[in-house]
């Protein structure tokens, strides 16, 4: 008699301790009744391609990765989706049947999907759209919107040499502005987009003077710690969409968890509710 195998999954960061993945995965898993279970797991950048290739021999069919291994595992994996090229990272893992890892990135799917639900208004077409920092999360920004259909890309960083690389790759739908005159450029947006750390808690705050918001333009942070950023309560005093990065979070979960079980979750107030427990 075969035995029935409990399909494994997890999260693979260096630390990892603080990722609300398994919160938001174990979620789903008692909702829709899935016998799976999903860990977090602490691997040193030494061990990460030992650990990886053990994995599926565990019973584990597939994982998150998370910092700092997200651009590391790219060149572990068999095979890399063009999405995760793309961005130049990736933070879903499926291994396959026949033993072989494929890396893909979700990032991008997460943050045009919350944008959207969170800003159901939300068009395109509408006009400019600022993006702050040109850190790896700022790629999965850029690509998704670039995709979406978003013309014109203002984008801005603290170290001007990482916005011009990002500008040579993705080409003239990028204008690189100078860090001092981000303020300004607010100004002309229908969407502003903060893809750096600042503002998170235990970080510098973000400095970007936001007086130039205009009301209907939608703001939104990458930032989930805390929910509500001193850049989106701006926001919303002058009247702006806000929609909060913790859906973020949560979209991007759900193609890895439609791939290792087999369900297409639904992001809904009780999974916000397990991600913030």
């Amino acid at each position: 008699m075969n035995a029935v195998k409990i399909p494994l999954a997890g999260v693979i960061g260096c630390p990892v301790a603080h990722s609300r993945s398994p919160q938001i995965q174990n979620h789903w898993l008692r909702k829709y009744g899935i016998a799976g279970h999903y860990v977090p797991m602490h691997v040193e950048p030494q061990d990460l391609e030992t650990v990886i290739r053990a994995l599926p021999k565990a019973g584990f069919v597939g994982a998150n990765v998370t910092l700092p291994h997200k651009e590391t595992v790219m060149t572990i994996a068999d095979k890399v989706t063009d999405r995760a090229t793309l961005m130049g990272a990736a933070n879903t893992l499926i291994f396959r049947e026949d033993g072989s890892v494929l890396a893909d990135n979700t990032d991008g799917y997460g943050f045009i999907t919350n944008l959207h639900q969170g800003a159901p208004d939300w068009k395109p077409d509408a006009g400019p759209a600022v993006v702050l920092g040109a850190g790896g999360a700022c790629r999965a920004v850029v690509a998704s919107l670039i995709e979406a259909g978003v013309t014109e890309i203002m984008l801005t960083n603290r170290t001007r040499e990482r916005a011009d690389k990002l500008h040579k790759e993705f080409g003239k739908r990028i204008k690189v502005v100078d860090w001092v005159l981000a303020g300004n450029i607010v100004e002309e947006a229908a969407l502003v987009v903060n893809t750096t750390s600042l503002g998170m808690e235990g970080k510098p705050r973000l400095r970007v003077p936001m007086d130039g918001l205009r009301p209907g333009c939608v703001v939104t942070d990458l930032v989930y710690t805390p929910l509500k950023t001193d850049m989106l309560q701006a926001a919303e005093d002058a009247g702006c969409t806000v929609v909060d990065g913790l859906g973020m979070l949560l979209h991007q979960a759900v193609p890895g968890f439609e791939r290792w079980f087999g369900k297409r979750p639904e992001v809904d107030e009780e999974t916000r509710a397990a991600a913030l427990a």
